[in-house]
């Protein structure tokens, strides 16, 4: 089980790792040993998340969100394979931290007065200045 917060955690049965070999540091080693995770979490299917969580979560998934609405996470950093999966939890789960949190909506204000004003004159001053460049008369 990988506990997110206090109120969420994601079942086993949601999380699938699969072990290959691993491409990086790790000398005759690499050639030898499965040391790459691969973690695939059904976030669609996955009764611990609410709509909105799972609709944020697409979003800030990107391309590691698959067709069928799973999560697929890879990680090959080290040469342990124990390292390599608790790295490739982890990053599942600030990603669903980061989905939890809802974006502040946004209140539309209006420019003061004074802010116009000010505008308006900063306007009209380089509208005199590019007055000033034009052709000069005989006078």
């Amino acid at each position: 089980m990988l506990r997110i917060d206090d109120d969420i955690a994601i079942q086993d049965w949601e999380l699938t790792e699969t072990f290959s070999r691993a491409s990086g540091p790790g000398g005759q080693n690499v050639n030898k040993l499965s040391t790459a995770v691969t973690l695939r979490f059904e976030a669609a299917r996955s009764p611990s998340l609410s709509p909105a969580v799972k609709a944020r979560l697409r979003r800030l998934a990107g391309r590691r969100w698959t067709g069928d609405g799973a999560i697929v996470i890879r990680c090959d950093e080290t040469r342990s394979q124990a390292r390599n999966r608790e790295i490739a939890r982890q990053r599942l789960a600030d990603l669903i931290a980061r989905a939890l949190v809802a974006p502040k909506r946004r209140i539309p204000t209006r420019p003061t007065r004074g802010a116009i004003r000010r505008r308006l004159a900063a306007k009209k001053a380089r509208g005199a200045v590019k007055t000033l460049r034009g052709p000069v008369s005989d006078e």
